[in-house]
């Protein structure tokens, strides 16, 4: 099940909808080789509250696009249980897509599917990590007919 949760604060217009959400974790998992749904959560907050967490979390006092909290470490994930959450800063999102010329429902998307590949155990430390997982991003971007995240194809590692 995917549990999808608006912060009292946030305004939902634009944000993409549940089944939207749920079809893009479906295919993030499918890509990266998983053929379950995993249970989770995605969370629309406020910039305030993403800062706060990524401060508590990862030390750095500063609002971020999306964090991703495993609950389980892989490789052999139990989908029958969570997997883990998901915490986009919402207003963040909105001024990064218009920014990058995109709807915010599409981009919103395409950092969901940033963070499900999180918690299935990829990441970005090294180039090498790197360019898997945007590889892995863009084939799941385009499989759902969404635009291509990095279109210069370099290498970019997410803080």
């Amino acid at each position: 099940m995917i549990e999808v949760l608006f912060d009292a604060d946030v305004n939902q217009a634009g944000f993409p909808a549940t089944p939207d959400i749920e079809s893009v974790v479906l295919a993030a998992c499918n890509t990266a080789g998983f053929s379950a749904q995993p249970e989770l959560c995605v969370r629309f907050a406020s910039d305030a509250a993403v800062r706060a967490l990524n401060r508590q979390w990862r030390g750095l006092d500063t609002v971020t696009d999306v964090l991703s909290f495993p609950m389980q470490e892989g490789p052999d994930y139990d989908f029958n249980m969570p997997l883990g959450d998901i915490a986009l800063a919402a207003r963040f999102v909105y001024q990064q897509a218009g920014l990058l010329d995109l709807p915010v429902q599409d981009h919103a998307l395409h950092l969901i599917i940033h963070a499900v590949l999180h918690l299935l155990g990829f990441d970005h430390i090294s180039d090498a990590e790197a360019t898997h997982m945007q590889k892995l991003e863009q084939a799941i971007m385009r499989h759902l007919g969404l635009h291509d995240p990095y279109p210069n194809h370099s290498t970019v590692r997410h803080t």
